[in-house]
């Protein structure tokens, strides 16, 4: 069993890997209580003023207790995340670690600017962690690219997984989760969607370009469809046969 689970472990693109370790790593240090959790939160006056810059990382670190619903969202990170890594981005993890860069980044502007506006400040105040809404992002983005996958939830009913983040985010709401932090994530990975995908076949333009610096950090190999020799996948031209 341990060795399943050391190869299942292994094989995961480098960027699922990463990111899965460092936030099993951070939630059980926080349990522990080897790592405080105050340590750890966004808090834009502390990044501000006091220079506490890697709270705008190790808040997409932290998935609170160890409870069922840790299980749920370290689920959907190693499920989603290792799905686009390895079929959508396969080949580009340049890209994909842009994307993630993208997420973490829109989440990060939509609650500190929540925060200044009259009425909703008070529950943007209340998200200090994004970790479960960039989770929620790569789901929807991996929904948008796969729409016509069947799937089942809890072998209830089945639907195709264009429906799956409405699903989770039904659920969440089901069992008294804050629906703010799927929404959030519903947010992001559209906004990703709609300039990776959707505006380059409108206009021809992807503003999303990796930054060069990024691709500099990956060294991608090019994806390459071996192919036997000698096997035709269409009939041989007419010359080939009269010369026979």
């Amino acid at each position: 069993m341990a060795q399943a689970v050391e190869e299942w472990y292994k094989q995961m693109p480098i960027i699922t890997r990463s990111y899965l370790t460092a936030a099993v790593v951070t939630t059980v240090g926080c349990s522990l209580e080897i790592i405080s959790p105050y340590n750890l939160y966004l808090n834009p006056t502390l990044v501000v003023k006091q220079y506490q810059f890697w709270r705008l990382i190790t808040n997409f670190l932290y998935f609170r207790k160890m409870d069922l619903d840790f299980m749920f969202h370290m689920f959907f990170l190693a499920r989603y995340c290792k799905l686009l890594e390895e079929n959508s981005f396969r080949g580009r993890t340049a890209d994909f670690f842009y994307m993630l860069l993208f997420g973490a980044t829109v989440l990060t502007g939509i609650v500190l600017v929540g925060g200044m506006i009259p009425y909703l400040s008070a529950s943007f105040a209340k998200i200090i962690f994004l970790s479960n809404s960039l989770t929620f992002m790569m789901v929807y983005v991996w929904s948008k690219q796969n729409p016509y996958i069947h799937m089942s939830f809890l072998g209830l009913f089945t639907f195709t997984a264009a429906y799956l983040p409405w699903v989770l985010l039904g659920f969440s709401i089901l069992v008294g989760a804050s629906a703010w932090v799927d929404l959030l994530g519903m947010i992001a990975g559209h906004g990703y969607y709609f300039l990776a995908d959707v505006y380059p076949r409108m206009t021809g333009r992807r503003p999303l370009q990796t930054p060069s610096l990024i691709k500099a950090l990956f060294a991608d190999e090019p994806v390459v469809v071996a192919r036997p020799e000698n096997v035709r996948f269409a009939p041989p031209p007419a010359e080939e046969i009269h010369q026979d």
